[in-house]
């Protein structure tokens, strides 16, 4: 039985994790924005009210983060998912940019993961093989050449080359780290129209989560186990 914390997970992806994990008698903290507003977490909780435990946490605002490694301190944490993340403006482009909404979409899908990720370090350390996984986008990666949703693709990007870091400094402490595409989810971001359900897709990372090794760290991988290019 492991411990698992997963960001933004009252809802989408974050939330078919929380239920994967929870449903195989993993322990999970599920954060959430608003502890008032559980959405389908609440359904999970009912399922498995011995599993999931909930904390507030708003991730781009750094005394959110230290009031949960307060409240969390000296509990191991085996897996840090960053998982909460913002698609960004409807004007994204090279030639036409909200400048200002696509910094907003940096602080919530580049930054924030790795300031929660330092934040949780103490407890990462107490956990056993412990592993930190950022739900990331195969749109982020430097070898596809696309030029549509700038923000959100550069914000990737950018997480991408983060997370490679934190690996590197992490490897002699035993963590390993891990990007992941969670492939076109149908999910508020993702459309009616996409290809798998957020269910298949967090079967797919919780797979991904167990094969994680500090041998294999960093690596990107899709939902699926396919590697993905940098």
């Amino acid at each position: 039985m492991a411990t698992i914390l997963i960001t933004g997970a009252n809802r989408g992806i974050g939330l078919a994790l929380a239920d994967s994990f929870a449903g195989r008698e993993d322990r999970v903290i599920a954060t959430v924005r608003n502890p008032d507003r559980l959405e389908g977490l609440a359904a999970v909780m009912a399922r498995f009210p011995h599993n999931v435990e909930v904390h507030r946490l708003e991730v781009t605002d750094r005394a959110s983060i230290a009031a949960l490694a307060t409240r969390l301190a000296r509990r191991p944490i085996d897996v840090l998912i960053n998982n909460a993340g913002i698609y960004g403006p409807e004007r994204q482009s090279s030639l036409d940019m909200d400048f200002d909404a696509w910094l907003e979409v940096l602080k919530v899908n580049t930054l924030a993961p790795l300031a929660v990720a330092q934040a949780l370090l103490p407890n990462l350390r107490l956990g056993e093989h412990p592993k930190i996984l950022t739900v990331s986008s195969g749109m982020g990666s430097m070898a596809f050449h696309k030029s549509d949703a700038v923000a959100y693709r550069s914000s990737k990007a950018a997480v991408n080359k983060a997370m490679q870091c934190l690996a590197t400094d992490l490897k002699g402490e035993g963590i390993a780290v891990a990007v992941c595409h969670p492939g076109w989810v149908k999910t508020d971001m993702g459309g009616a129209h996409a290809d798998i359900s957020p269910e298949m897709s967090a079967a797919g990372l919780t797979r991904l989560v167990d094969r994680m090794s500090l041998s294999h760290s960093p690596e990107f991988l899709a939902w699926d186990g396919a590697a993905v290019p940098w």
